[in-house]
């Protein structure tokens, strides 16, 4: 997979081409962001000693995926009368097929794209990254988190929205790039455990980026 971070900041750079329907942008960055939330569900196989595998960029990651979800949102919007909750759907099947996409083109995994038809796919399948680099990509989760927080901060200053809530983020974009220096040192130096302790500090990272996104919603829909 590719960040977490970079997701939700490709999803903020596509907006300028979004139309400016009510929750459809706060939908992309959303989608872009919410499929490595399964995540979870490998935590939870992990800790219940369950096999992983077909847990990580499958149900999430999968085309039929979108179209459930754009269904269940269009279903809302004709029970609610409130055309936002269509535009949200919209938005969320955007950003988890832009998610699909960047998995595939810039990162060195597959991606169970028809899921749950076998259909594992890995352009990068052949290319081996360096050892240094690949355990460097943990600690980057949380540079990317703090690299689209910052992205949001600067939004919301240009666009004097949520001018309440920016002391708080700076807070948590600080925390973030607190995790990279210390996971940075231990993914380096720990020969054991640095699975499980990196893994807690992401998950709770990642609900963090979900809830700020949502909090910061004004920010996001009127950056369009």
């Amino acid at each position: 997979m590719a960040q977490a971070g970079i997701h939700g900041l490709v999803s903020l750079a596509v907006k300028k081409w979004a139309p400016g329907k009510e929750w459809l942008v706060l939908g992309i960055v959303l989608g872009g962001i919410l499929p490595d939330t399964d995540n979870l569900g490998v935590a939870f196989a992990t800790v219940a000693k369950l096999p992983i595998e077909g847990i990580h960029r499958t149900f999430t990651h999968s085309l039929f995926t979108i179209v459930v979800v754009v269904a269940v949102f269009y279903l809302v919007s004709l029970l609610t009368k409130q055309s936002r909750w269509r535009y949200l759907g919209w938005g969320l099947g955007a950003g988890i097929l832009l998610h699909i996409l960047l998995d595939l083109i810039i990162w060195f995994n597959g991606v169970a794209i028809l899921w749950p038809i076998p259909s594992w796919i890995n352009f990068w399948q052949n290319v081996a990254p360096p050892v240094w680099f690949d355990k460097f990509m943990s600690p980057a989760e949380f540079l990317c988190f703090a690299l689209f927080l910052y992205a949001l901060n600067s939004a919301a200053r240009k666009g004097k929205t949520d001018s309440e809530y920016l002391s708080t983020l700076k807070i948590w974009t600080l925390l973030q790039a607190a995790l990279l220096v210390i996971f940075t040192v231990l993914v380096y130096t720990m020969s054991k455990g640095f699975t499980t302790i990196f893994g807690a500090a992401y998950l709770l990272s990642l609900g963090l980026v979900v809830g700020i996104t949502i909090r910061m919603r004004k920010t996001i829909e009127a950056a369009i």
